[in-house]
């Protein structure tokens, strides 16, 4: 009897070849949608959209598709958090959130319940199991590599999972989808957060949390204007700032280069490679661990953010669980709030959240 695969199916074209890969590989497939938000909260959300999608695609293989509502959970334990750490002046990332705790979490426990033997998803990542435990792999494609999302999740919970594109580029997968016929061969991929969709993030999150005025101020103290609260900022950013050109300053960009939420005061410079910008040294809350710590100060990389280069790092671990890393080179726009995942060679080590 074959063993039972349920695939993670979003309604985009990653999912479905993966889906077509593992029934041509011999599994017993089928598939399983997440709704993660509540259709009626936004208008913006395609989550309707993408689960007609999902049809399309299991009617097409001939495989049981079937759903569940995550979204509880999702605005527990993804979204409130979200929140939160926007008030606390942070760049929050829910992408790594919600791989935690709804993907690689609830999902699993979900599919295992239905009988599955293994579960799998449209990520570009690669899973090896060995006897000491799975240990996660960056995609041959680096381009669309997803390990830095997927950092965070619990090690335990890869134990039963494939990613079957992770040998694969984003074009071979397209071409593979055209080639068996899959209805959403030239569906777009997908952007952003589904809760936010297509509307500017500012829109969106003046709905959900009060505005906290606060000055604007030059990297030299002078107060230039007025902003209506730090969630709608983050480091680096240079548009929609709202200062305008000011008298007697050069016609440049201004850049975001701090935010001090004791006072609520937006930090701007023309200055794009602004000191304020510029660190070697980036500390996390408790890390996060998909593999034994390491030991030595060997070098080690570093990853700040999807698709950023690897960056050559040593690490030290702290006694309170924490991790300071000490890069070859200064990174640009270190932002607490989102995560610091490490790699050894290819093998992601895990992640922490960036604290300062």
């Amino acid at each position: 009897m074959p063993q039972r695969v349920i695939v993670g199916l979003s309604g985009g074209v990653d999912s479905a070849v993966a889906a077509w890969l593992l029934k041509e590989q011999g599994y017993s497939v089928s598939a399983l949608f997440m709704q993660n938000w509540a259709e009626d909260e936004s208008s913006y959300c395609t989550s309707a959209e993408d689960y007609q999608q999902a049809r399309a695609v299991a009617d097409e293989l001939g495989i049981t598709l079937h759903k569940v509502d995550f979204s509880a959970a999702y605005r527990e334990r993804v979204f409130a958090l979200f929140l939160r750490q926007l008030q606390e002046g942070k760049t929050p990332n829910p992408d790594v959130l919600c791989n935690r705790e709804i993907k690689f979490q609830p999902f699993v426990e979900h599919a295992l319940r239905l009988g599955a033997d293994w579960v799998a998803t449209g990520h570009y990542a690669r899973i090896e199991q060995h006897a000491d435990g799975p240990r996660l792999l960056c995609a041959v494609d680096a381009n669309k590599d997803q390990t830095y999302f997927l950092a965070g999740v619990a090690r335990d919970d890869f134990i039963h999972v494939q990613f079957p594109l992770g040998a694969l580029t984003k074009p071979e997968v397209r071409a593979l989808a055209g080639k068996v016929g899959l209805p959403n061969h030239q569906r777009k991929d997908s952007t952003g957060i589904c809760f936010i969709g297509e509307r500017p993030f500012g829109s969106f999150v003046a709905e959900h949390l009060p505005l906290a005025p606060g000055p604007i101020e030059s990297d030299t103290g002078e107060v230039l204007g007025q902003h209506q609260g730090l969630q709608f900022f983050t480091l680096g950013q240079r548009k929609g700032i709202g200062i305008g050109g000011r008298q007697g300053a050069a016609e440049t960009a201004w850049f975001v280069v701090d935010k001090q939420p004791s006072r609520r005061a937006l930090i701007i410079s023309q200055d794009g490679e602004h000191p304020l910008l510029l660190r070697r040294e980036v500390v996390t809350e408790n890390f996060h661990w998909l593999a034994p710590p390491p030991i030595s100060a060997r070098p080690l990389y570093g990853r700040l953010r999807h698709r950023q280069p690897l960056a050559a790092c040593t690490v030290q671990l702290r006694d309170d669980g924490s991790l300071k890393a000490l890069f070859e080179t200064p990174q640009r726009a270190v932002t607490p709030g989102q995560y610091l995942a490490i790699y050894d060679g290819e093998r992601c080590l895990g992640c922490g959240e960036i604290s300062t």
